[in-house]
């Protein structure tokens, strides 16, 4: 049986939204709400939060040892390389990454991702190669093989800091899959990056959480069909924003280093 590790990316110092990671939702941090509803999948084997080792992360260090939550602290901008290793470390086979701050990932649409990435026999699979789902529903499940390989020959900054960008990039070295949705819903905005965002997710706590601790995309639609409102909120920002950033600045990563 092969074992499958959700690797769950998280730092405090975000720029547009500081410690965003650990703003509150319903009296947990968004980190404990994504790290909930990945430990409720029915596939993952194991999962590990991944931080960096600088000094203002401590607090995510702290509130994994709190939890009994497995945590490995890697490089800040070289978050390829923090994948690579925390992989390792629980000897993945197959790897799920999923960021901290997306608090309405719902636990089904990875498990689907998953079933698509085991049935097809994928190297790299998503359901946002072509974007169907709502910002803040991405899964993506690649094989340890193609994170070695990814870790080894990715060599431009945005391919370090993004994780799969590489993998994306050479659909001729990997075989690659992508779960579309029945319904375009990709020009919805549910991921955490402006305090408009915050404002949006809060309130979607509010209305579902206390019926049902793990609702999912459809609760969210019934919610949203009957309060269209709600989603004016942040529905203006660009999706995403950091990654077109990252490349606007892009260049050779001079500081990649293997490590056997």
């Amino acid at each position: 049986m092969r074992k499958i590790v959700a690797v769950i990316q998280a730092r405090v110092g975000s720029k547009r939204l500081p410690r965003k990671v650990l703003l509150d939702l319903e009296d947990r941090t968004v980190l404990e709400h994504v790290i909930y509803r990945v430990k409720n999948s029915k596939l993952i084997s194991d999962s590990i939060v991944a931080t960096t080792i600088l000094k203002e992360d401590l607090e995510i260090m702290k509130l994994c040892s709190s939890n009994n939550i497995r945590v490995y602290c890697g490089s800040e901008n070289d978050v390829l390389d923090r994948y690579y290793q925390a992989a390792r470390l629980l000897e993945a086979d197959d790897v799920v990454r999923i960021t901290a701050d997306c608090p309405l990932i719902d636990t089904k649409v990875i498990d689907r991702v998953l079933k698509l990435h085991l049935f097809k026999k994928t190297d790299y699979t998503s359901n946002a190669v072509k974007e169907t789902f709502p910002d803040g529903e991405d899964v993506e499940v690649f094989t340890f093989k193609t994170l070695q390989k990814a870790w080894k020959d990715a060599r431009m900054l945005s391919e370090r800091e993004h994780v799969t960008s590489y993998m994306k990039k050479h659909p001729e070295l990997f075989k690659i899959a992508n779960l579309k949705n029945t319904k375009n819903l990709s020009e919805k905005r549910w991921t955490l990056d402006e305090r408009e965002d915050y404002k949006f997710i809060k309130l979607v706590y509010e209305k579902l959480y206390k019926k049902n601790k793990l609702f999912g995309m459809e609760e969210i639609i019934r919610l949203l069909n009957e309060h269209p409102e709600y989603e004016k909120i942040n529905n203006k920002i660009r999706r995403n924003e950091g990654y077109l950033k990252s490349l606007k600045k892009d260049k050779t990563w001079v500081s990649h280093k293997i490590y056997i």
